[in-house]
């Protein structure tokens, strides 16, 4: 166990050294402000404060994590050694920045709640954030810290025996329409034929009719080959399914045509389901918990967790609804249009509510690499490029790679051509 001496005991330092010490490097950890306690500890220990004690492992604390509410930080960038580093230390500290308040920093994601410009779907882009700016989105940057602490503990102690973490993939089907032209119903396929029609689409209209008279597959009904897959993995796939009513901005099945229900049952057989949110649900509660039941309803058991419409999250209203209706896991955090650490990390993590300086039950699990902002990448060969290097970046600190496909990602539209080898490249990972 390692002991951390610090002056003040807060939510903040619980928080953050139980996420870089215990969830990223497996060490249980536990504080004191009593220098006797400190002194007689005989394994793993440092000093967190304003000045070290003795000779001790110390790190000279950043008042971040003894402050309470939002402050407006004054924050500089610095090169070290591979990766970036903020909050600066001094001559006697072991390491040259505080890594547990910039950690704290990010996966607080403290920079969502201060002023910023939204995007069209108000949700908040990446080129608002200090990572994209400050060019280290594409790296685990917590992930790195803790492993740099872990070689520091080494150091100081190397009889010490530390548990190994392995990598690992959490691959998320995001399924915002079951089937293209299946299950519509009449209005809907009339509308469809007649828009597609009047706009010379003649091979859409082709291909919509052969779906419906049997002939033709439907495009998004890609679940047979996405199920083989998982059947040959030890990990679980997780779908989310969209169950909300119709609407503007969603557009998938009615939720009580037996076809889909039972397409969802099916795919409960083998993967983790979970709810894909409406885009109203994010604001309405009672919209949020209404599409929750009814998930329920048809899997018969709790949801694994939620994957809000359009990645959008307004923190912190968006997980404090999460968290009173006690959905267990979210899988939003991340970018659509770029790769990358929204958080700055490959580990999950529990969301904390800066207005109430909790820790919540709420399990945050972001994701890394949406299919769409693949789409950037012209050819076959870039596109794997960026996904090899972003598998590199995980491995080497033994994180969870969380990539987000859709249904229709692995159909034959043109748009996707390819997709199906970058998801075997995922996959095949794992006992590389």
């Amino acid at each position: 166990m390692l002991l951390v001496y610090t002056h003040k005991i807060t939510p903040r330092i619980k928080y953050t050294f139980k996420q870089v010490c215990t969830r990223i490097l497996g060490i249980p950890v536990d504080f004191t402000t009593t220098i006797e306690d400190f002194i007689a500890h005989d394994s793993l220990k440092m000093s967190y404060a304003k000045q070290p004690l003795s000779s001790e492992v110390f790190i000279r604390s950043n008042d971040l994590l003894f402050e309470q509410g939002l402050s407006d930080l004054d924050i500089n960038i610095y090169d070290w050694e591979d990766t970036k580093c903020f909050f600066p230390t001094g001559e006697k500290s072991a390491l040259p920045f505080d890594i547990f308040a910039a950690t704290f920093y990010l996966i607080s994601r403290y920079e969502e709640y201060l002023p910023h410009v939204k995007d069209n779907y108000g949700r908040f882009p990446a080129e608002e954030s200090l990572a994209y700016n400050n060019n280290f989105l594409t790296q685990p940057v917590v992930d790195i810290w803790a492993y740099k602490f872990k070689n520091l503990l080494l150091e100081h102690f190397p009889d010490y025996v530390f548990e190994e973490k392995k990598y690992s993939v959490t691959p998320v089907i995001d399924v915002p329409s079951a089937y293209k032209y299946k299950l519509k119903g009449i209005m809907r396929t009339y509308g469809g034929t007649f828009k597609d029609f009047f706009a010379f689409r003649f091979k859409d209209v082709y291909e919509r009719f052969g779906v419906l008279l049997g002939m033709r597959k439907d495009p998004y009904d890609t679940y047979k080959y996405i199920l083989n897959r998982q059947k040959k993995q030890s990990f679980k796939f997780i779908f989310f399914f969209l169950v909300g009513d119709y609407s503007t901005y969603d557009k998938n099945i009615n939720s009580q045509k037996q076809k889909f229900v039972s397409l969802i049952k099916h795919v409960a057989d083998y993967c983790k389901v979970g709810i894909k949110s409406s885009f109203f649900a994010l604001t309405d509660i009672e919209l949020l918990k209404k599409e929750k039941s009814r998930m329920e309803a048809i899997i018969n058991t709790n949801i694994a967790g939620s994957r809000q419409s359009f990645s959008k999250v307004n923190l912190p209203e968006s997980y404090r609804n999460l968290v009173e209706l006690e959905i267990p896991e979210d899988y939003t955090m991340g970018y659509v249009n770029h790769l990358g650490f929204r958080a700055g990390t490959c580990t999950p993590f529990f969301f904390y509510d800066l207005d109430y300086e909790i820790q919540t039950p709420l399990k945050i699990v972001p994701y890394h690499a949406l299919d769409f902002a693949f789409l950037k990448h012209n050819s076959l060969l870039d596109k794997q490029e960026v996904l090899q290097k972003l598998i590199r970046q995980i491995k080497a600190v033994n994180g969870n790679f969380v990539p987000v496909f859709h249904n229709y990602t692995f159909s034959n539209i043109p748009r996707w051509k390819h997709f199906k080898s970058l998801f075997n490249i995922i996959l095949k990972s794992v006992n590389d």
